[in-house]
């Protein structure tokens, strides 16, 4: 079923960007539906962040075209500006000054009727009360990021572009994050976050893996699982017998990735058939316990990294 084009928010068609003799990213072309978390995954230097900058005015493309907003990518930068809170990787908000500071001049940067109150609203949304006199820069980084998250809302965009928002956060201030992200959806703001965590990815309504430019694979994970198409075996043994049999499947008949989880070592192939001749062939090795088991978003994304050519190489 087509979506009505007042439901896209996000479409652009052949994205390029180069920087040098590198191309950064390579025809790149999406949709982002309205209301949706939409994850967008991929190493350092797969043009994540250049494909966030293209999408909210601040890069132009050397090719392709699309709407943000509604808004032409390539003539009306300036509306989209407008009407996206961007939240960089890195922190980018005053040290010396507390939470309420920083966001009332934010607001004020914005022009909002009554800084004082958006910025009150703000800081009660996001559960800051107790921290609102506190300096930014005294902050941890979930708190940091929460902060940030604060000044990205306070205009009322319609659109969350989220760089990487939790790199070097603890797990319990990503999961409170993530909440107030899912809550903000759910009130009808659209997410486009980048991320290089699977349970992140897996919290996405849809995804998108790009590797050194090129746009690999989207759709919601189940979909993503289901298109890779690959067969996976769990193993679990001791460490050593573990790293000698990783060693030994590497260039074995439908073997295609090999990669350890903790005490258990997961073996993943397209061609069912060779990968299950392969392991009849070793199951009987002391001391490993084989079992079929299901791909998961990992499996998935490490098999994709590995068949990928860094363009910086």
């Amino acid at each position: 079923m087509t979506t009505p084009a007042s439901d896209i928010v996000i479409d652009v068609h052949g994205l390029t960007k180069s920087f040098g003799d590198k191309v950064v990213v390579k025809d790149l072309s999406m949709q982002v539906r309205k209301g949706l978390i939409y994850g967008f995954l991929g190493p350092n230097g797969s043009g994540k962040t250049t494909t966030i900058r293209m999408l909210c005015g601040l890069l132009t493309p050397d090719a392709g075209k699309g709407t943000c907003l509604g808004y032409d990518i390539l003539t009306e930068q300036n509306e989209i500006k407008r009407h996206v809170g961007y939240m960089t990787q890195k922190f980018s908000l005053y040290a010396d000054l507390s939470i309420r500071e920083n966001l009332e001049f934010v607001a004020r940067i914005h022009r909002l009727e009554n800084p004082e109150e958006s910025a009150r609203q703000a800081i009660e949304q996001l559960g800051l009360e107790n921290r609102a006199e506190q300096l930014a820069g005294q902050l941890s980084g979930g708190w940091k990021q929460r902060l940030a998250l604060g000044a990205c809302i306070l205009p009322k965009p319609q659109l969350l572009l989220l760089d990487e928002p939790t790199a070097g956060v603890d797990p319990k201030a990503r999961r409170e994050f993530w909440d107030e992200i899912h809550t903000l959806a759910h009130q009808g703001l659209t997410v486009l976050v980048s991320t290089h965590y699977m349970d992140e990815a897996e919290r996405c309504h849809e995804i998108a893996y790009i590797a050194y430019g090129d746009l690999l694979t989207k759709g919601t994970v189940s979909e993503v699982i289901a298109e890779a198409n690959l067969t996976t075996w769990q193993v679990s043994g001791s460490a050593d017998s573990l790293a000698s049999l990783a060693e030994r499947l590497k260039g074995m008949s439908g073997v295609e990735m090999v990669a350890p989880f903790g005490s258990v070592l997961h073996v993943s192939g397209r061609n069912k058939t060779a990968l299950e001749e392969t392991v009849r062939s070793l199951e009987k090795l002391p001391g490993l316990e084989w079992k079929p088991g299901e791909p998961t978003l990992e499996d998935v994304f490490i098999d994709l990294m590995s068949r990928s050519q860094d363009n910086f190489q």
